[in-house]
């Protein structure tokens, strides 16, 4: 039996798709990714082959497009894109019960999703009810499992306690915003511009400061009467981090998302370990990736690092999805493009053009 005969498909499906796809690295994602059309991709035992509604860009999708650090290097040719949002149309041994389902996913090895279909592991699928259109049903995976890995499973963020969020008009920095107001907590918020300051205020942060004009961490001192925050949400990495500790309260929780200010500093010897002594602190890291056990222990023993467990991505789906439906939390859209126009976009995002998340929308037939 072939692999494409072992797959079980809706019918119709075409022969090939159009993808951008990266055959040299290059600064500009105009010029270093291509659309073309290819092979539709057959999903092997435990994928899924999802026809995407909506395609989410993400800040770390550049580095599949300018080749610079990257956890894992794929090889070229390569389709960027870390996140999709669609309808199953064809399933891998075991996963037929996926069939017909919508969901949001995470492409295989966290590219694959700047295509009109995408092959998705199960582990990294979760369900997305119609009763959430689109483009909002796209942009609500990856801001809300980052802001509730590292507020609620790292930090366990507590009503009454204060917090700091930076990038705070970004995608998941304004999904940790509300998060963190729904748990009752003092909001303290950077952002970069003016109307992105706004933005943060109008998602219920107590304080929103323009980093470009202000000293946050003067600002903060002040505002707790130099007691400081009990959390900080960092997703901007060495460019903040030594003001972020200054502003950390006694045996406050400093949890690190992210290197959007400069991502050189994922790989370098950052932390000072006499810092985090002298401050009293608690250092947590998150990283939004689920595995299952036998991959998991698999990367234990290879690397040391720890992948989350996809019954926790599904209880933080389901919740998610519950307070998006109560209209407690909304994903905040700055951009809906067009599939064409995702190496433009990539591009704005790249530059600071844009707030909250840009999706990509797909004409379905």
């Amino acid at each position: 039996m072939t692999e494409a005969a072992s797959a079980t498909r809706l019918p119709s499906l075409p022969e090939t798709m159009r993808a951008f796809r990266v055959h040299e690295f290059g600064p500009e994602p105009t010029s270093a990714m291509q659309l073309e059309r290819i092979p539709l991709p057959v999903p092997a035992a435990g994928e899924l082959l999802v026809r995407a509604e909506g395609i989410p860009l993400n800040l770390n999708d550049m580095e599949r497009v300018n080749g610079k650090n990257m956890m894992v290097r794929p090889p070229l040719p390569v389709i960027p894109g870390m996140e999709t949002m669609g309808v199953v149309v064809a399933c891998g041994p075991g996963t037929e019960a996926w069939l017909g389902k919508r969901v949001a996913a995470m492409p295989k090895q966290a590219t694959g999703g700047f295509a009109e279909y995408a092959i998705c592991p199960t582990v990294s699928a979760f369900d997305m009810p119609a009763s959430i259109p689109m483009p909002d049903a796209a942009a609500l995976y990856f801001p809300y499992h980052l802001a509730w890995l590292g507020l609620v499973d790292r930090a366990d963020l507590r009503a009454g306690e204060s917090v700091l969020i930076h990038a705070a008009a970004g995608g998941s920095g304004s999904a940790a915003v509300q998060l963190a107001k729904l748990r009752g907590a003092r909001v303290f918020a950077t952002a970069g511009s003016e109307a992105k300051v706004a933005l943060c205020r109008e998602l219920g942060a107590d304080v929103a400061i323009n980093y470009e004009k202000e000293d946050f961490a003067e600002i903060l001192l002040k505002e707790t009467g130099g007691k400081g925050v009990e959390v900080v949400f960092d997703n901007v990495g060495e460019g903040v981090m030594e003001k972020s500790m200054k502003a950390l309260a006694y045996n406050g929780r400093y949890v690190m998302m992210g290197f959007a200010s400069d991502k050189q500093y994922a790989d370098e010897k950052l932390i000072v370990p006499r810092r985090v002594i002298a401050g009293n602190m608690k250092l947590c890291g998150a990283l939004l990736a689920y595995a299952e056990p036998p991959v998991a222990a698999m990367m234990k023993n290879a690397m040391g690092w720890n992948f989350c467990a996809r019954d926790l991505g599904v209880s933080i789906m389901r919740e998610v999805v519950e307070l998006v439906l109560a209209k407690k939390l909304r994903p905040v859209i700055g951009q809906v493009v067009r599939f064409e126009d995702i190496p433009a976009a990539l591009t704005a995002m790249r530059d600071r053009k844009t707030v909250g998340r840009t999706v990509a929308r797909l004409d379905v037939a």
